[in-house]
């Protein structure tokens, strides 16, 4: 891809599905334990076994020596009929697998959020550039303008300082500013894993942002059902319900089936015999009596483990509530102040205009059409900062309540333009 084409958030989301890290891990986890539960599950399948032996032997005694080959083959088959122990064991797992598929949504999820984030906040550095860049613009002409009424007596020497030592501050919060690009991008960078040379999509003029459609309560219900962390901390608990029964099960008997079958023309001590097959069917079974007190020790640990599970699920249940209700609030608050901020840009517009032609008839100072145009800029700044905030807050929001999806993001990245929007 050329450096002079822009990409867009969902090109970025691509990207960081197969490059991050944390992504990459969490599918290794998931692969790992579906095959430690397909593990346990065979120790409750069939067990089936074969052996085979061909020798050559030489016997001798007082009256001969002699020569033969012998040969002799079997076949075992076992099954478990009763084993609650490793029935638990099953259990476990797959409750542990379910856990880590949930942590893999989660931090795909997560992944998701902090690109949204980077993303918006380089936008965010290079909208704070070109506004300092602007009111450095403003601030010069009305430099130069101030310094042609000092001339000509119709301006104070304080009022050309002044805007010259406004000049110089708004240069140097250039210099930062341009350097907090560099930093944002590299954020990106992080989660792609390579350097981001392409200039990123803006947000459109007109965006079309809509208010929450449902309640608090909606979003909170569904974030208690449909939150991926919250969701495998339930199944952490269902692995740990599972390994204190799996260690209670060491108290219970264990009933097994075993079938074998063989053939051989092998005798005692290797003489030869007559050929002869050999069937046998046998129930087993295996009873613990003590074990020197591990197995109750092992229960009482694991119980303890069961609570330490339930206190972190409950306080991540809390957490969920809380976060899904922030995100909600802040949501509402920044298409408020999103309006509310388009009103205060026209109005610090208007201002900033009159106080500059106020000044060039003498009845306004230079401290007054600077803080005319910092006021404006300001308004500029905080209008596009609560647009990426009303972004950042819905995909919180549905990040929470465990409903972000590829079209979320899709939906964010139609409000992005590779124009340049008129600010």
């Amino acid at each position: 891809m050329a450096t002079s084409t822009p990409v867009d958030l969902w090109d970025l989301y691509i990207e960081t599905r197969n490059a991050d890290p944390r992504i990459l891990r969490a599918g290794a986890l998931e692969k790992s334990s579906e095959g430690r539960q397909r593990e346990a599950l065979g120790r409750l399948l069939p067990q089936l076994g074969g052996s085979a032996s061909v020798n050559r032997s030489q016997r001798e005694d007082d009256l001969a020596r002699s020569h033969y080959n012998g040969q002799a083959y079997s076949l075992g088959l076992s099954q478990l009929l009763y084993a609650p122990q490793a029935w638990r064991s099953y259990q476990k797992f797959s409750a542990l697998t379910r856990q880590s598929t949930f942590e893999y949504e989660e931090a795909r999820v997560q992944a998701s959020i902090d690109l949204a984030e980077r993303y918006f906040a380089v936008l965010a550095a290079e909208d704070e550039l070109r506004l300092v860049q602007a009111e450095l613009d403003a601030t010069a002409r009305n430099h130069v303008r101030t310094e042609a009424l000092f001339a000509k007596k119709m301006a104070r020497v304080t009022d050309v300082l002044e805007l010259k030592a406004r000049v110089d501050l708004l240069k140097a919060q250039a210099i930062e500013a341009a350097n907090q690009i560099e930093i944002d991008r590299e954020a990106i960078a992080e989660l792609i894993g390579r350097s981001l040379e392409q200039p990123l999509k803006r947000l459109a003029a007109q965006p079309d942002f809509l208010p929450p459609q449902q309640s608090q309560e909606f979003w909170v219900e569904t974030a208690l059902r449909s939150n991926p962390a919250l969701l495998a901390r339930e199944q952490a608990l269902d692995a740990a319900h599972a390994a204190l029964g799996e260690a209670k099960a060491e108290h219970l008997p264990t009933l097994a089936l075993d079938l074998s079958a063989q053939r051989s023309d092998i005798g005692y001590e290797g003489t030869a015999t007559p050929r002869s097959d050999t069937y046998v069917a046998s129930l087993g079974v295996q009873i613990p009596l003590y074990s020197g007190g591990s197995t109750q020790a092992r229960v009482a640990s694991l119980h303890a483990e069961l609570d330490a599970t339930q206190h972190e699920r409950e306080a991540l249940r809390r957490q969920v509530v809380r976060e899904t209700r922030t995100a909600y609030l802040n949501l509402e608050a920044s298409l408020n102040r999103v309006t509310a901020l388009q009103f205060a840009l026209a109005s610090a517009e208007r201002s900033r205009t009159a106080t500059e032609q106020a000044f060039s008839y003498g009845v306004m100072n230079a401290v007054d059409v600077l803080n005319s145009i910092e006021m404006e800029f300001r308004a500029k700044r905080d209008l596009l900062q609560s647009q990426y905030h009303y972004i950042t807050s819905l995909l919180v929001l549905y990040r929470w309540s465990g409903r972000l999806s590829d079209t979320d993001i899709r939906q964010v990245n139609s409000w992005l333009t590779a124009s340049q929007p008129n600010r």
